[in-house]
């Protein structure tokens, strides 16, 4: 499942975010989306994993919840309309 995670401090790493999720299942993958010009964090990421049951649990688990000092948004990353 592939998991939107927005509001996050533009300080937040990808690794930061990876270690996190990891407490809830496998994470196949982490990209903290960056500004082409600057490569500064744009505040959001998109993690993927292959358990949709993890995916889930980290969805309802982190939602809302403080990291960094932000309250994230997390929830599933719908296609581009």
């Amino acid at each position: 499942m592939n998991i939107y995670i927005g509001n996050l401090s533009y300080r937040v790493r990808e690794d930061d975010l990876r270690r996190a999720l990891e407490e809830y299942g496998t994470v196949d993958s982490v990209r903290v989306i960056k500004d082409r010009d600057t490569g500064r964090s744009k505040g959001f990421a998109f993690v993927e994993m292959p358990n949709d049951d993890e995916a889930l649990n980290v969805i309802r688990g982190l939602n809302e919840t403080e990291f960094q000092g932000r309250q994230m948004v997390v929830k599933e990353a719908l296609p581009k309309r």
